[in-house]
């Protein structure tokens, strides 16, 4: 038998694993160090994702070749710093949050690091924001869209997403395994339901294909493959 023991089993991913895996494979650069630093101590920390997530971000994104990424949810900044690197020099990152106090500390964090020539920040609900790129001429010019913002809204943001993304362009869904609640039943809150709603949606979409990546708290990546 395997070291994973079985193809149901898997790996379980110990807390000396994950380090081990973190302190080899994700390259952060000395503001990534700091900006996660400073997050750690706020009470809403969870909401960052960890480096290993951000590395594989910029790696989507670099395979993509993109020029053009879209967020929505910001936080405190480190994420975009991922996509942001990824780009080109003459490549943009449209980073969209509702809460200003958030912005300014994100963009504190882009000056730091030399990449708010790359990033426009958007301020207003996130739907709005996507609204707002399509009638500015962005319909289909998109080459990647990472997602982690309110959980009831993934819905609207994977119908807006999916106008906004060119053929073979990527969507990116975070925090889809919801620390394992989408999969109990007994949990029918409003977000964990979302959840559920947005990876069904995604598995019976025929015109798209669609993988959940059970990595951090879950990615589902969806590749548009028809205009």
């Amino acid at each position: 038998m395997s070291a994973a023991k079985s193809e149901t089993d898997g790996l379980h991913l110990t807390k000396e694993l994950l380090a081990y895996i973190r302190d080899l494979s994700a390259k952060e650069n000395p503001i990534q160090k700091k900006i996660r630093s400073f997050t750690r101590e706020l009470p809403e920390a969870v909401m960052m994702i960890p480096p290993e997530q951000g590395q594989l971000l910029g790696l989507l994104a670099r395979v993509l070749g993109a020029e053009r990424i879209v967020e929505v949810g910001v936080f405190t900044g480190y994420s975009a710093t991922w996509l942001a690197d990824s780009l080109p020099p003459h490549g943009k990152l449209v980073a969209c949050d509702l809460e200003a106090e958030w912005m300014e500390i994100a963009r504190g964090f882009w000056d730091e690091a030399k990449l708010s020539e790359k990033i426009e920040p958007r301020l207003g609900p996130g739907d709005q924001s996507l609204e707002n790129l399509l009638s500015e001429g962005w319909r289909e010019r998109v080459d990647m869209i990472f997602i982690d913002a309110d959980k009831t809204g993934y819905d609207v943001y994977y119908t807006l997403g999916m106008q906004l993304l060119r053929p073979g362009g990527l969507l990116v869904f975070d925090n889809v395994m919801w620390s394992g609640e989408v999969a109990n039943p007994e949990n029918q809150e409003e977000s964990t339901v979302a959840l559920r709603q947005i990876l069904k949606r995604a598995s019976e979409d025929s015109e798209n294909f669609s993988a959940v990546v059970t990595h951090a708290d879950g990615l589902l990546l969806v590749l548009k493959q028809k205009p």
